[in-house]
């Protein structure tokens, strides 16, 4: 059993304040022969330097930054080791000190976290964080090969090299723990393709109904097509720096009030029973009750310690009461349908067993009480993985910004990459949104960054 010391509940702090000045993204595709990785990033980080109504040029900008971090989840895909070495030059950001960040699907966020701590601790004032993946230079079950090597490969890589698989059986045990019908876990998928309807960037809209999803062709029993995450091309970039520097260049700059990471075993098996770390609207009668049904350990198969330990850090960190109250808005890593809903106990929406709740309460949808994932998410938009953290916290950013029409609701954007601003479209920007969260995973939850955002 796993037991804390006082040092490892340590709440982090930053010993200056880090804010975001903007946001850059590609649209993401399947497919994106006619672009290579260079001109995606350069293409995200023109937009967040010439886009986003700075009070600097873009030669300013250059001149401003002095440290840059770099995310991309595996070099097989694009077959180039130092791959940042090669964005850095092309972006014109040499002879300047870079890292590239890897920790799984959770690389953006700990990019993100690894600029943060750079600004935090003085080491740097102005920091882009880039982001891409090039998932399109290798067949479908190649990729999906690749991927399935951020879990353990000498157990369950066998499984059946795809990441499905894994999510499957989590899905099974999840729902004879919870008796969970599969028409809650349906409605997650038919939310977040409906809202990637009204994105210009997304790659997998689609207007789908709970039979739609229940009847679509199967992947890894119970999960079908339309409740995985799709395989992405594209970029996306943040604009990171100090208070002084943020302020100089823009007037809507967002504090990154918390940003931190928790992890677990690569293995899935090798994890221990622990009590459950309670977050702050949590106390013991919580789960006085819960070990009294099918469940007799935790964090067990069906719940993901990483993702609590983040949100622990990030809510004592940034004073948040609850999550459900405390947010306007929420970002989570769906790359299938049940991590969400197992997302939404771990960060606690809900306490453990009731995640359900929060999607059939009307609580997770627009105007609901904790709108979540109005990007379209990774089923509905993206999961260029490299770019996955980057891409949740520049949604969020542009939320707190009130800039969520500019960036969405323009057909000048639709055209661009070759689409038509569809006749239903419906602007998804949330009403005087003040704080934000974005929840950013790796694996079978071996890596999870919870980043909180708000309007100083």
């Amino acid at each position: 059993m796993i037991k804390f010391g006082p040092g490892n509940l340590r709440i982090p702090k930053f010993e200056r304040p880090v804010y975001i000045v903007a946001g850059g993204l590609t649209d993401f595709r399947k497919k994106y022969p006619e672009k290579n990785t260079c001109q995606l990033c350069t293409e995200a980080l023109r937009m967040a330097v010439e886009e986003n109504d700075l009070k600097v040029s873009a030669e300013e900008y250059r001149r401003s930054v002095n440290w840059c971090v770099y995310s991309q989840f595996a070099d097989h895909f694009g077959d180039q080791l130092l791959a940042a070495a090669k964005v850095q030059d092309y972006l014109g950001f040499d002879p300047l000190g870079n890292v590239e960040i890897k920790t799984g699907g959770a690389t953006g966020g700990s990019a993100v976290l690894a600029a943060a701590q750079a600004i935090a601790s003085g080491y740097a004032d102005c920091v882009p964080v880039i982001g891409w993946e090039r998932m399109d230079e290798v067949s479908t079950k190649v990729g999906n090969s690749y991927i399935a090597s951020a879990a353990c490969k000498d157990f369950e890589s066998e499984l059946g090299w795809m990441y499905a698989a894994y999510y499957a059986l989590m899905a099974q045990r999840y729902q004879h723990e919870n008796e969970v019908p599969r028409e809650a876990l349906a409605k997650i998928a038919c939310k977040n393709h409906e809202y990637a309807c009204y994105s210009p960037y997304s790659q997998n809209p689609g207007h789908y109904t709970v039979e739609d999803i229940l009847k679509n062709e199967i992947v890894s029993h119970p999960l079908s097509f339309l409740e995985c995450c799709v395989m992405s091309v594209g970029a996306a970039v943040l604009l990171l720096a100090d208070e002084e520097t943020a302020y100089r260049m823009t007037d809507t700059p967002i504090k990154l009030s918390a940003i931190c990471g928790g992890t677990h075993t690569l293995r899935t098996a090798d994890r221990r029973n622990m009590p459950i770390l309670l977050l702050p609207n949590e106390n013991d009668a919580t789960y006085r009750e819960y070990f009294d049904g099918r469940r007799n350990e935790w964090p067990g198969f069906s719940s993901f310690l990483a993702a609590r330990m983040a949100a622990y850090l990030a809510y004592h960190m940034a004073g948040i009461h609850d999550p459900v109250e405390d947010f306007d808005l929420l970002e989570t890593h769906d790359a299938f349908t049940i991590s969400d809903v197992q997302t939404y106990e771990d960060i606690g929406l809900r306490p453990y067993g009731r995640g359900r709740e929060f999607i059939e309460s009307g609580d997770a949808y627009y105007e609901g009480r904790l709108p979540t994932n109005l990007s379209g998410g990774l089923i509905g938009t993206m999961h260029a993985v490299g770019a996955t953290g980057i891409f949740q916290i520049v949604e969020v950013l542009w939320q707190l910004q009130n800039k969520w029409d500019k960036f969405h609701a323009d057909p000048e954007r639709w055209t661009r990459y070759g689409k038509k601003k569809p006749d239903d479209f419906r602007s998804l920007q949330v009403k005087s949104p003040k704080r934000g969260c974005a929840i950013s995973h790796a694996g079978t939850g071996s890596h999870v960054t919870c980043a909180i955002l708000e309007k100083p």
